[in-house]
C-alpha cells in the first residue's frame, strides 16, 4: 500500500472510500503480498491551480521526488491512482533510470490510500515547487497546457532540496535512484 497524505483542498475532491482508497479501475490491483508497505510508501500531494487548471503535484516523504499531473477533470481525480502510476514511471524513465530501477519501481507501485495527515517539512518543499513552477510558466510565457507535466518534474527533481531536521541537502533524482537501487527485502 502506498500511503498517500493530501491536503485538505484534494482530499475533498477524490472519490475516497471509508478506508482512503479510491475506486481501483485501470491502475495495477493490489495483489495479496501487496498488503504490507511498499518500497515507494510514503507521498504527500496538493491541489494546486496553474492558469485555472487544475493540477496535482505529488512529492516522496523521503527523496522529495515529485511528480505533476496537468490539466485534470473530474474524471481524472477518481483514476488518480493510475495517473500517479503512468507518471511516477514517465519521470522515472525521463530521469534516465535504468531497466532495474524501472522493474524495481514497478514492482512496489501498489494502489494508494488516502488521508490527510500531513508534514509540514514536505508541505514546504511542496510550496517551493508550486512557486518554482509558477515562476517558469511567467517568465517563460509558456502555457500549463502546452508544457510537458514529465519535464517539469524532471526539472523540479534536478535542484537540490532542504529536509527539516537535516543539514543536508536531498536531490530528488539521485536519493529516488538510490531508493530504487535498494535489494528486495523478502
Amino acid at each position: 500500500m502506498i500511503q498517500l497524505h493530501c491536503t485538505q483542498k484534494l482530499f475533498a475532491k477524490l472519490p475516497a472510500n471509508d478506508n482512503g482508497r479510491l475506486p481501483n479501475t485501470r491502475a495495477r490491483p493490489l495483489a495479496a503480498n501487496d498488503a504490507g508497505d511498499s518500497l515507494l510508501n510514503g507521498w504527500h500531494a496538493n491541489l494546486l491551480t496553474l492558469q485555472r487548471r487544475q493540477c496535482v503535484l505529488f512529492v516522496h516523504d523521503a527523496t522529495r521526488f515529485p511528480v505533476l499531473l496537468t490539466c485534470l477533470t473530474k474524471p481524472d481525480f477518481a483514476e488518480l491512482d493510475y495517473h500517479f502510476q503512468d507518471g511516477l514511471m514517465n519521470i522515472l524513465l525521463r530521469s534516465g533510470a535504468n531497466q532495474a530501477q524501472l522493474d524495481a519501481a514497478a514492482r512496489a507501485l501498489t494502489p494508494l490510500q488516502c488521508d490527510t495527515v500531513c508534514n509540514r517539512s514536505v508541505q514546504g518543499t511542496l510550496n517551493y515547487m508550486k512557486r518554482d513552477m509558477e515562476y517558469m510558466l511567467w517568465y517563460d510565457g509558456a502555457s500549463i497546457i502546452d508544457v510537458s507535466p514529465y519535464a517539469i518534474s524532471v526539472w523540479l527533481a534536478d535542484r537540490p532540496c532542504g529536509v527539516k531536521g537535516s543539514r543536508d541537502f536531498v536531490w530528488p533524482i539521485k536519493a529516488m535512484l538510490a531508493l530504487l537501487d535498494q535489494p528486495i527485502a523478502r
